[in-house]
């Protein structure tokens, strides 16, 4: 069996995973976020590896006759951070995680100049998109500006920092001791070559048009290489048996793709974590610079996946939970959603927008906001929550016209996972928005490490691809009810109106 550890923004998971993917046993911890006085947003690696160490002890109290089984250990964890560590594997200071714009300056400093296209220099954009599939966010949230942020601001830190590192592979560093990473996991550092899924190395131009050395930087393994074997003391301190084997692993968002079942080209799948997104399997390399969207390696080696993001889909809820209670029960979510089931379709007039840190896809406008419209006095719990749900669903709505645009077909159906893929309320709003067959698949929540775990039954000859899909089950299978898509039609236009408005206010 394979034990299976899931590094969320929010939520940290363990779980052990069959030699045929099936999911057998789960736990999970929340974590927080540290926000910075000057905008940052970060998280402490040695809270990381207590909070594991935690959660992978409860899952032994709970599964006792699994522990003995496990043979490998696969990692997935929050794409595009950054934890900066010395010689000995130390990290020197808090990780930068992928919510972080300290480096957007820095960034516009990297690839503007004339002659310019939205900022870019055109020169390099075009070097950047034949090789990458695409280019350094202006947002500042990619890796690569946490790096540039840290030489600017941190000097010293940056000097003493032998490898920079995304947070799967500071996981892998804890479990093995070596420094190391896959293809697809560096893609956001944009200074590797990807034209070849199965042949992606570091791009001399592109480090150079970073300003990074070849060594500041990890090895690039495939996600189903072994990386060696779980070091001793780990294995002692989490009660593993000695030869356990470490799996390079895969980021969340290939993760994802992966637990969802969607294994096939076009089998795509929605993400409603913490962010949103839209994926699928291609089997092609291809990039829409002005919807920010582009295809770029997957966790499945020598294939592609449509990567984009929406900053905040489940934040909302939360964000709706600190306002609803300063405590939250327990059943707070439950609530929620029994309050949004008593407001009819359209909220009576109430209106959401979910850009409450800015959007990345299908724009990038890290200044946008967003919040409620057309409050009045007889709006109260129920038409907010019912809002909220709503105004996530049509921003993914927009970002699935531009999904199908790059794919150049119709996505249907589309497999729901996630947190919030275990609201039925939700996925049938969804399925009415977007108007779209939407399958609920089975314990959606552990899509991702249920991903990482199937990774790792790959990795170690046990199955392959074209047998795992049964793993991930669906629950339901959720139709448009015609009346209600018309009234998102409407809704949808609207939404989009309103965003040009909130665009300009934001300038």
């Amino acid at each position: 069996m394979v034990l299976a550890l899931d590094l969320g923004t929010t939520v940290v998971k363990a779980a052990v995973v069959s030699a045929h993917g099936e999911l057998l046993a789960w736990d999970s911890e929340s974590q927080g976020l540290i926000f910075t006085p000057d905008g940052g947003v970060e998280q402490d690696p040695h809270v990381w590896w207590e909070t594991l160490t935690a959660v992978v002890h409860r899952l032994w109290q709970n599964a006792p006759e699994l522990r003995h089984a496990i043979r490998a250990v696969s990692c997935t964890a929050q794409w595009s951070g950054t934890v900066a560590v010395d010689a000995a594997g130390e990290p020197l200071g808090n990780a930068i995680i992928w919510m972080d714009t300290r480096g957007a300056p820095d960034v516009a400093a990297l690839i503007g100049s004339f002659p310019s296209l939205k900022g870019y220099n055109l020169f390099r954009l075009r070097t950047w998109v034949r090789l990458t599939g695409g280019a350094p966010a202006r947002s500042g949230k990619d890796p690569l500006a946490h790096i540039l942020y840290l030489r600017r601001a941190d000097p010293a830190r940056y000097r003493a920092t032998f490898k920079f590192l995304e947070p799967k592979d500071y996981l892998n560093l804890r479990l093995t001791g070596r420094f190391a990473s896959s293809y697809e996991t560096l893609a956001l550092h944009w200074v590797t070559d990807n034209r070849d899924a199965r042949r992606i190395d570091y791009h001399p131009t592109l480090l150079r048009y970073a300003g990074l050395r070849r060594e500041q930087l990890p090895d690039l393994y495939p996600s189903t290489a072994l990386l060696g074997e779980l070091l001793p003391a780990v294995a002692e301190a989490w009660g593993l048996p000695r030869g356990v084997q470490v799996v390079v692993g895969t980021p969340d968002l290939h993760a994802t793709a992966i637990g969802s079942g969607g294994l096939r080209d076009f089998q795509a799948h929605m993400a409603l974590s913490t962010s949103a997104w839209i994926s699928c399997h291609v089997p092609f390399k291809r990039t829409d610079l002005l919807r920010n969207i582009a295809t770029l390696p997957a966790g499945i080696p020598g294939r592609y996946f449509i990567a984009n993001e929406q900053e905040t889909a489940g934040a909302c809820l939360n964000w709706l939970r600190a306002v609803f209670w300063d405590e939250p029960p327990p059943d707070a979510y439950a609530r929620l959603d029994a309050y949004a089931a008593q407001s009819p379709p359209g909220a009576n007039g109430l209106r959401f927008t979910p850009w409450l840190v800015g959007e990345r896809t299908p724009v990038e406008n890290p200044h946008i906001r967003g919040g409620f419209q057309g409050v009045s006095l007889h709006h109260g719990r129920a038409a907010m929550a019912r809002a909220v749900l709503e105004g996530v669903a049509l921003n993914a709505r927009w970002l699935l016209e531009a999904v199908e645009r790059l794919a150049r077909r119709r996505l249907s159906p589309i497999r729901l996972i996630g947190g919030g893929a275990q609201s039925a309320l939700w996925a049938q709003i969804i399925a009415d928005a977007l108007n779209r067959d939407i399958w609920q698949m089975a314990q959606p929540q552990m899509a991702t490490v249920r991903g990482a775990g199937m990774l790792g039954a790959v990795a170690m000859g046990w199955t392959d691809w074209t047998q795992l899909e049964p793993a991930a089950p669906v629950q339901a299978k959720f139709t448009p009810d015609p009346a209600h898509t018309r009234l998102y039609d409407a809704l949808y236009r609207e939404f989009r109106a309103r965003y040009r408005v909130e665009s300009q206010l934001s300038r």
